[in-house]
């Protein structure tokens, strides 16, 4: 079974899934689009074999030759569409952030409640890169005993002029609070964010950022947010056990040794760090789409991220451990 997408949103991550759809994975065809940007979704439109530009997102939902909905839109607009697409019981892939407020991710996960099976699967791809599966089978096993402590880094060699204290937790450091729920398979309890000695590079934003996870199992996670440190982009994973470490590998294939010196290569963005991770994280969407099923990051995962990064903006700014306090989790979820 080919499954038919409709695209909400063609910006550059938008147009990424469509590449990626149409030319490198199997099962999945783009037969609608749309975006703010008519005339940028009428030529995207265009480069495809079958597809056509539409004028709105609800449009592309309501379209009968939609199978599913990707959306890769403006955050604050992904309430409407996502809430839209469970409305018309059609699966839909959300790029994070599943919503931007507590109140519209609760508004998506009391709708898809509402209608009875999950329908909804949020982007967040570190759970589909190899490292982190290869850690978390690690975890799993029991090799080195129960997790007691994690650190988590993130570093940009730069980042925009509009980028801000605030979209450093929201927008970057959400990707780490979310690997920490999943690898350790529990729910934050508070959160603490600490500025250390400010990059010079960064002007006035607060760079970097140390923020604190304490898990509900007490278990503590450690998340380093440096998104000018220049030399290039360096995920980083280590979780400490009761009998072992376990790490994650640089992402070369080869050490290089000469003149005395070893080497590698750093990632130059995401894109490069992550691409193989999208590619896994969409190609199985799309598995579990054409069966009827959803088996990826989940409403409920959108919505504890939300509210985890919420709290990390009030520790932000206060200083002092800021508590995350999430609603009862529904059975569908479980």
């Amino acid at each position: 079974m080919t499954v038919r997408i409709g695209v909400i949103g063609t910006g550059m991550i938008g147009q990424d899934h469509i590449r990626r759809l149409t030319h490198v994975l199997a099962g999945g065809e783009v037969v609608a689009v749309t975006d703010t940007d008519a005339a940028r979704a009428k030529e995207v439109a265009g480069n495809l074999k079958a597809a056509k530009a539409c004028g709105t997102g609800q449009e592309v939902i309501d379209d009968p030759n939609v199978d599913a909905v990707l959306v890769t839109s403006w955050g604050p607009s992904h309430e409407e569409y996502v809430t839209a697409a469970i409305k018309a019981g059609k699966f839909v892939f959300c790029e994070k952030p599943l919503a931007t407020t507590e109140q519209a991710c609760l508004n998506i996960l009391e709708a898809e409640v509402a209608h009875g099976k999950r329908l909804v699967q949020v982007g967040f791809m570190r759970r589909y890169d190899h490292a982190y599966r290869a850690l978390k089978r690690t975890i799993e096993s029991g090799e080195i005993g129960a997790p007691l402590m994690m650190t988590s880094g993130h570093r940009n060699p730069s980042v925009p002029g509009h980028y801000t204290s605030d979209m450093a937790i929201v927008d970057t450091a959400v990707h780490d609070i979310d690997i920490a729920r999943w690898l350790l398979d529990d729910e934050i309890s508070e959160t603490l964010v600490i500025k250390p000695r400010q990059n010079a590079r960064g002007g006035e934003l607060h760079d970097p950022l140390m923020t604190i996870l304490r898990m509900r199992g007490g278990a503590l996670v450690n998340i380093e947010t440096s998104v000018n440190i220049e030399y290039g982009y360096d995920i980083r994973g280590e979780i400490v056990g009761e009998t072992g470490v376990a790490t994650i590998a640089e992402s070369n294939a080869v050490v290089v040794k000469t003149k005395g010196m070893f080497s590698g290569r750093v990632p130059e963005d995401w894109r490069e760090r992550f691409i193989r991770a999208y590619d896994v994280e969409l190609q199985e969407w799309l598995d579990a789409t054409s069966k009827g099923t959803v088996q990826g990051p989940s409403t409920w995962d959108g919505y504890a991220a939300t509210v985890a990064t919420d709290a990390g903006l009030v520790a932000l700014k206060s200083g002092a451990w800021a508590p995350v306090t999430m609603r009862d989790k529904p059975s569908l979820y479980a």
